[in-house]
C-alpha cells in the first residue's frame, strides 16, 4: 500500500488487504451516513435543557458487561444521590434486555431491540453506548444528531474515519461526548498536567506505561451463554457494518478476539493508559508517527481449560504488543501490552529536570540528579485520587448540568483514537505509520 492514504474512502482497500472484505467497508459507510439530517440543519430532536436540579434521563444501548455495570451504578447505591436514572434500555439479545429491564424497572414501552427507537424517545437526555466497537461510530453519530449527550465506551470507534464522524457530529450538535476511559476522571492526572505545564519540571520528553495481565485460558474467552441463540439474538443487526457471517456464539461473546469487531490489546486495554497519559502530559496534538510490533506468541486460546472444556477458537489479535508514538512537539509515548505476562512497566512521565511516577493512586516527583538542589522529591498525590467508573460517569453528568467539558471529551478522544488506529495499522502492515492532520489520513 506504500503511500496510499487510509481514509473513509480508502479504508476498503486497507480492510480488503488485512483479513476483512470490501463489503464490510461499504456497509460501514452506509450506516454512518444513514439518518443524518442535511448539513446545517438542527438535530432531529430538540434537546431538553437540563437545570441544576433536573433529573438526567439515561438510555443504555448494550446492557451486558460494561453496559450492565453502568446501568447498575446509575440505578443503584453507587450513584443514588446523583439525580439520574436509566429510563430506557436496548440490546439485540432478548435475555439481556429483560434482565436490564428488571434492573432499571423500565416499562415495556421503553425496552428496545432497535437503538434508533431509543434515540427517538424525547425523554432521553443522555445515552450510554456499550456495544462492541464496530457499532460505536454509527451509534455515536446518531446519538449526537438526535440531540442526546453520548457516553461512549472505549475505544471511541473501531475505525478512524468513524471517530472523526463522531467528532464532527459533536461540534455540529453541540452535545457532549465522554469516552469511557475512567482514568481521566482521576485527579492525579490533572495534577500531573498542572505540574508539567507549569514548566517547573523542565521540558517534557517521553512517557512509558503498560497494560499487562496473564490468563492461561486465553483472554476475552467469556462464557458462551446457552440462552443466546439465533432465535434470541438479532444476529444480523449485531453484525451491522461487519461482514455477514452465520450465527457464531464464539464471535458474539468473544468479539474482542476478531479484527472485524475489535483490536484486542490495542483498542481494549491501551486506551486506559493513553487517555490519562496524554491528558497528564498536556498533549493537545495528534501523533506524527506510530510504530507497533507484536504477535500471538503463546497461542493461549488452543486446547482445553482446567475443567476440560475447549478454551475457544484461535484469536486473530495479538497477545503481546509494544508501541511507540511520536508527537509533533517531540514528546513520545511508549506502551507495552500483554495478555500472557502480567509484569508491566512503571507508569512514568519523564521531563528534563524531574520524573513523575503514577503508580496506583500515588503521584510523586523524583528529581533528576543534576537538579536535586532545584527540585525536591515529594509526594504530589491529590485528595480523592483514584479512578472509578462511578467517578467518570459523575463527571459526565456534572458536565451536562454545567455545560462543562467532560474529562475524556471528543478533543482528547479523537487524538487518542488516532494513536490507536495508527497502532493497529502499524501492527498489521508491519510498517511505520504517519498521520496528516489536515487530511485526517494515515499513511504507511
Amino acid at each position: 500500500m506504500s503511500d496510499e492514504t487510509t481514509t473513509s474512502l480508502s479504508r476498503r482497500e486497507f480492510i480488503k488487504t488485512t483479513m476483512a472484505t470490501a463489503s464490510g467497508v461499504v456497509a460501514a459507510t452506509t450506516l454512518l451516513d444513514a439518518g443524518r439530517p442535511p448539513m446545517g440543519q438542527a438535530p432531529s430532536i430538540n434537546p431538553r435543557i437540563i437545570g441544576a436540579n433536573d433529573r438526567i434521563h439515561v438510555g443504555v444501548i448494550g446492557v451486558k458487561g460494561m453496559g450492565g455495570g453502568h446501568l447498575r451504578n446509575i440505578t443503584g447505591d453507587p450513584m443514588a444521590d446523583d439525580n439520574a436514572d436509566v429510563i430506557a434500555v436496548c440490546d439485540v439479545w432478548e435475555t439481556a434486555r429483560l434482565k436490564a429491564q428488571a434492573s432499571a424497572k423500565c416499562p415495556d414501552s421503553q425496552v428496545y431491540s432497535d437503538y434508533r427507537k431509543l434515540l427517538a424517545n424525547k425523554d432521553v437526555d443522555a445515552v450510554v453506548i456499550a456495544t462492541p466497537d464496530h457499532w460505536h461510530g454509527r451509534m455515536g453519530v446518531d446519538t449526537l444528531l438526535a440531540g442526546k449527550h453520548a457516553y461512549i465506551e472505549k475505544p471511541m470507534t473501531r475505525h478512524l474515519d468513524e471517530a472523526f464522524a463522531i467528532y464532527d457530529a459533536a461540534k455540529r450538535s453541540k452535545r457532549l461526548v465522554q469516552v469511557g476511559s475512567h482514568g481521566c476522571s482521576d485527579p492525579k492526572y490533572h495534577r500531573a498536567r498542572d505540574l508539567i505545564t507549569s514548566g517547573g519540571l523542565g521540558r517534557l520528553l517521553w512517557a512509558q506505561g503498560s497494560y499487562c495481565r496473564n490468563n492461561p485460558n486465553g483472554e476475552w474467552n467469556y462464557k458462551l451463554e446457552p440462552e443466546a441463540t439465533e432465535q434470541t439474538v438479532d444476529w444480523k443487526t449485531w453484525l451491522g457494518p461487519a461482514p455477514k457471517r452465520p450465527w457464531s456464539a464464539e464471535r458474539y461473546f468473544r468479539w474482542r478476539k476478531y479484527w472485524e469487531y475489535g483490536t484486542g490489546i490495542i483498542g481494549d486495554l491501551w486506551p486506559h493508559r493513553l487517555h490519562p497519559l496524554m491528558l497528564a502530559m498536556g498533549l493537545n496534538e495528534f501523533p506524527a508517527s506510530v510504530s507497533c510490533v507484536g504477535g500471538d506468541l503463546c497461542k493461549s486460546d488452543s486446547g482445553v481449560d482446567a475443567s476440560g472444556q475447549p478454551k475457544g477458537e484461535p484469536r486473530e489479535v495479538a497477545d503481546t504488543t509494544l508501541m511507540m508514538a511520536e508527537f509533533p512537539s517531540g514528546a513520545m509515548i511508549m506502551l507495552a501490552g500483554s495478555t500472557v505476562n502480567e509484569r508491566g512497566v512503571e507508569d512514568i512521565i519523564r521531563c528534563q529536570k524531574a520524573n513523575l511516577t503514577l503508580g496506583g493512586v500515588r503521584l510523586a516527583i523524583t528529581p533528576e540528579r543534576p537538579f536535586v538542589d532545584e527540585i525536591d522529591a515529594r509526594d504530589e498525590t491529590p485528595e480523592n485520587a483514584g479512578e472509578s467508573h462511578v467517578k467518570h460517569m459523575r463527571n459526565f453528568f456534572e458536565s451536562i448540568r454545567t455545560n462543562g467539558t467532560p474529562s475524556c471529551n471528543e478533543e482528547l478522544a479523537i487524538q487518542v483514537q488516532t494513536v490507536v488506529s495508527m497502532a493497529e495499522l502499524a501492527y498489521r502492515k508491519k510498517k511505520l505509520v504517519l498521520f496528516d492532520e489536515k487530511t485526517r489520513a494515515m499513511k504507511v
